[in-house]
């Protein structure tokens, strides 16, 4: 979605909340870091009212900035706020089942997942009786980098939102396969646009490997993901590759229950 006023219109001039609100709306929404010029058009408003939404917004640790730039960026307190509303969502009964009819047919543990800020938020996870038990429940987060999930909300969105936020923290190693490398992960990212689904050969968890397929908006932005986990003892990652169908179904059905 491209930064845009909503329906053209300007904000009520009386409304100090719902221009806040369009304020933020304009952030997320915009396809790079957006400067208060691009906002003021967005929302169209005054440069001088629309600093001060912002101001205030970034004191409430809402939006920040990018270090050494005037670009604006949500701030880890929306970012937790969005991953709070989507866990407690009316549609999470509709994805859990979704979820559930997924694990019958692959036999395998998946979960539902979605970016936020440099991480991947877990919104469900359905499990198999595994003898290795992973504790990634609803809630947690992992680094994009480090998962097929995080890999593949990665090569799906612009170059310099990417940059940004693989700046955010050191790119650890967290197994030795971990592409905790710049390069190399550009190169992997590359072939993940490509085939349309990503892999996590044991780069997060030692003996875990996960296949993901994006789930996408009705403007066809990946907004999701749908991922499947094995141990490595139970299932090589070619077979894997034979879950790709049933996967993708999935990750249509799960569209239609997209609200953010």
């Amino acid at each position: 979605m491209g930064l845009e006023a909503s329906k053209g219109e300007a904000v009520p001039a009386g409304s100090a909340i719902l221009r806040a609100i369009s304020v933020i709306e304009a952030i997320s929404t915009a396809d790079a870091p957006p400067q208060l010029a691009d906002i003021c058009r967005a929302v169209n408003l005054p440069k001088p009212t629309v600093f001060r939404i912002l101001s205030t917004l970034e004191h409430a640790g809402l939006v920040g900035r990018e270090p050494g730039s005037k670009r604006y960026t949500s701030a880890g307190r929306l970012n937790r706020l969005a991953g709070q509303v989507l866990l407690n969502s009316p549609q999470s009964a509709a994805r859990h089942a979704i979820l559930e009819e997924l694990v019958e047919q692959l036999g395998e543990t998946c979960n539902l997942t979605i970016p936020n800020l440099n991480s991947v938020l877990y919104l469900d996870r359905v499990e198999v009786a595994w003898t290795l038990r992973v504790n990634l429940g609803a809630g947690s987060l992992v680094p994009l980098y480090a998962c097929a999930s995080g890999k593949l909300f990665l090569a799906h969105m612009p170059k310099r939102s990417r940059e940004r936020l693989l700046r955010l923290a050191p790119m650890l190693p967290h197994t030795p396969a971990t592409l905790s490398d710049p390069g190399r992960l550009s190169l992997e990212l590359e072939k993940v646009r490509r085939q349309g689904f990503a892999v996590d050969n044991e780069e997060y968890i030692p003996g875990i490997i996960a296949l993901a397929v994006p789930v996408r908006d009705g403007d066809g932005k990946v907004v999701a993901s749908i991922a499947a986990q094995a141990p490595t003892g139970r299932l090589r990652l070619e077979e894997a590759m034979e879950f790709l169908p049933q996967m993708k179904q999935a990750a249509e059905s799960m569209a239609q229950t997209v609200d953010w």
